[in-house]
């Protein structure tokens, strides 16, 4: 399945791992890289030295190509987008903010520049700003997401750049890579699948109630305050949303809750902690390796799409590259 971003990444699959904070480390990127996609470490508020060392560990799982996340809210923004470019990751995806500062030297580093958008007009920017492809994140996925939805949003970013389209949100099988792929994408990011693979080294507690989510399963929390979070219904979440609704809540037992709650779930805690997953958290039944997941996504889109994926791949560069040219 040969598409304008697996020639771009240096991968086998057009699959991209999503970047997880507390859960994207060496061991989960590592695999997925060398089971044929591309991994991606997430930075998220980590010390240099922790970033630092999982590019190394994963380096030594794989020779293939290595992701690195950054957010570009933390204030250590700066310092880790330097180290990325000294260390020469392979690829760079972006988030939380315009990597516009940064890119020029990433590229001159030969690194991959990739941000996460949630409009077509920030896409277009990204482009206009020399980004090498886009990840159109829908409000389906996990974590920190947008409004729009992934079916609303791909074909908009499609038609708004000539650089290649990579689906996320909703994503999790063949079925749903297939149907990005209808929408104009030329590869799919996979979070919550990701989640619960052997190598991902989050506790069984938490990829059990991923496993054991039905599609209705996951809420939205931090809308009051604008950066909202899709996670699984538990007792943390359901008491945000009901102080969130509360003009009268004490807003630092809210930050409070906020507080290490990510982490908290990533240890263990499924009922303090922010378990963020995405709703394909409802097509999620098995817990496999990542080589084995990788393996069931591609072969049930070729038997969903058949000849017609390649084709609609295809068509989907083609119309980009009109674009371009027009």
């Amino acid at each position: 399945m040969k598409t304008r971003v697996t020639e771009l990444l240096g991968i086998e699959h057009p699959i991209i791992q999503g970047a997880m904070a507390w859960v994207a480390n060496a061991s989960l990127a590592g695999a997925v890289s060398e089971a044929g996609g591309l991994g991606i470490i997430a930075a998220g508020g980590a010390p240099l030295s922790w970033i630092e060392e999982q590019v190394r560990i994963a380096r030594t799982m794989t020779d293939k190509p290595i992701g690195v996340n950054i957010m570009l809210m933390n204030p250590e923004a700066s310092k880790i987008a330097q180290l990325l470019a000294d260390l020469r990751v392979d690829v760079i995806t972006t988030g939380a903010g315009s990597p516009s500062t940064y890119i020029g030297m990433w590229k001159e580093a030969g690194c991959k520049v990739v941000p996460v958008i949630a409009s077509s007009a920030l896409a277009a920017r990204m482009e206009r700003c020399g980004a090498d492809a886009v990840i159109a994140e829908g409000c389906e996925a996990g974590g920190h997401i947008g409004e729009l939805t992934t079916m609303a949003l791909v074909p908009a970013v499609r038609d708004a750049v000539s650089i290649p389209v990579i689906a996320a949100g909703g994503i999790a099988d063949g079925r749903t890579m297939a149907a990005a792929f209808a929408l104009g994408a030329e590869g799919v990011q996979v979070g919550t699948r990701f989640l619960t693979v052997d190598e991902c080294t989050i506790s069984d507690a938490y990829k059990e109630r991923v496993v054991a989510a039905k599609d209705s399963d996951t809420i939205v929390t931090g809308r009051a305050g604008g950066h909202p979070v899709r996670g699984l219904k538990n007792a943390f979440s359901r008491k945000v949303r009901m102080l969130e609704g509360d003009p009268t809540a004490d807003k630092a037992e809210l930050e409070a809750l906020y507080s290490g709650s990510l982490r908290r779930a990533v240890e263990g805690d499924t009922d303090n902690g922010s378990m963020m997953a995405g709703q394909s958290a409802g097509i999620v039944r098995e817990r496999k390796t990542a080589r084995e997941a990788i393996g069931d996504i591609v072969r049930e889109a070729e038997a969903v799409g058949g000849l017609s994926l390649v084709e609609t791949a295809e068509h989907n560069a083609a119309r980009a590259l009109s674009r371009k040219d027009a």
